[in-house]
């Protein structure tokens, strides 16, 4: 990959509701950027989507004349509705996750017994990205790296630094250090394999900046979501330097076996693994979400 002589320019969007962080990374005021994580607002008790998030998301793209290139999912998240359909019809861009989707869709599609007209090929997507592929986001270089573990098709995204370090949009692989890791017992989630993507991450220089997408704090301590591979070496929880691999395993799988589900699991992975459509209307015209009662 060339290296960029951009320096990216990175924006943060904290939704307390989900406790998920969005991006829009970008070249320059006036240039192309792209978003990441993108959040739909989603009221369980209600069934009522709202788009204030991606609302604010957009905003800031024509408060600085932005082109969005791209609308990036790390994975198929389990705890939020994504605004990736919502964004495109409104600001334009191609909606991109990695390639194994079709791995998370398959099982998605027995566990819901979705219609048959839905076909998990990845084609609800406009892109697929292969592991390493590199792209381009306006003068930034881009790559996607496959970070399995927490699911299949989990993605980070690494943007050239140019006059500054590199960063890496994580996704649910790693957390703020005081709060670890991500769960590894969702359908295809391996812990032993999150540890080889994690160790993968924390080879890069120290002064790499990573962008997480959650952030659960601890209490007494603000919302954060920026640290470097230097920090996560010295101090994860989980994962420091020194934490083996077989240590790691036991560690994820008790902790995992503790965990209640996402509060939004059921709804989130339907809208999310059809890059964040709704489900196609019945007569009606309303969509419906399943919940699958007593097989999960």
């Amino acid at each position: 990959m060339t290296a960029s002589t951009a320096t990216p320019q990175v924006k943060a969007f904290f939704d307390p509701a989900t406790w998920t962080v969005s991006y829009v990374v970008y070249d320059h005021a006036g240039g192309q950027c792209a978003i990441v994580d993108s959040v739909l607002d989603y009221d369980p008790k209600a069934g009522r989507t709202s788009t204030t998030s991606a609302d604010a998301l957009m905003a800031f793209v024509k408060e600085q004349d932005l082109s969005v290139q791209w609308i990036l999912e790390t994975h198929a998240h389990a705890d939020h509705l994504s605004a990736a359909h919502y964004l495109r019809k409104h600001l334009g861009g191609r909606i991109a996750i990695g390639a194994a989707i079709t791995h998370v869709q398959n099982v998605f599609k027995g566990i819901f017994n979705l219609e048959p007209e839905f076909h998990p090929d990845g084609s609800q997507f406009d892109y697929l990205f292969a592991p390493d592929e590199t792209f381009a986001i306006g003068e930034l270089q881009a790559q996607a790296l496959a970070v399995p573990g927490h699911t299949p098709a989990c993605m980070a995204f690494k943007v050239d630094g140019g006059s500054e370090p590199d960063a890496v949009f994580v996704g649910d692989t790693l957390f703020m250090p005081d709060v670890g890791t991500a769960r590894c017992d969702f359908p295809g989630g391996n812990a032993n394999t999150l540890y080889r993507s994690v160790r993968s991450l924390l080879s890069m220089p120290e002064d790499t900046r990573l962008y997480m997408c959650h952030d659960y704090p601890p209490a007494g301590r603000e919302a954060a979501w920026e640290s470097t591979v230097g920090e996560q070496r010295a101090g994860n929880i989980h994962i420091r330097d020194g934490v083996s691999e077989q240590d790691f395993v036991t560690m994820r799988t008790t902790r995992d076996a503790g965990l209640a589900m996402p509060n939004l699991i059921l709804p989130s992975v339907q809208i999310n693994i059809r890059a964040g459509d709704l489900p196609p209307a019945d007569s009606n015209g309303v969509s419906y979400l399943r919940i699958p009662l007593n097989a999960l």
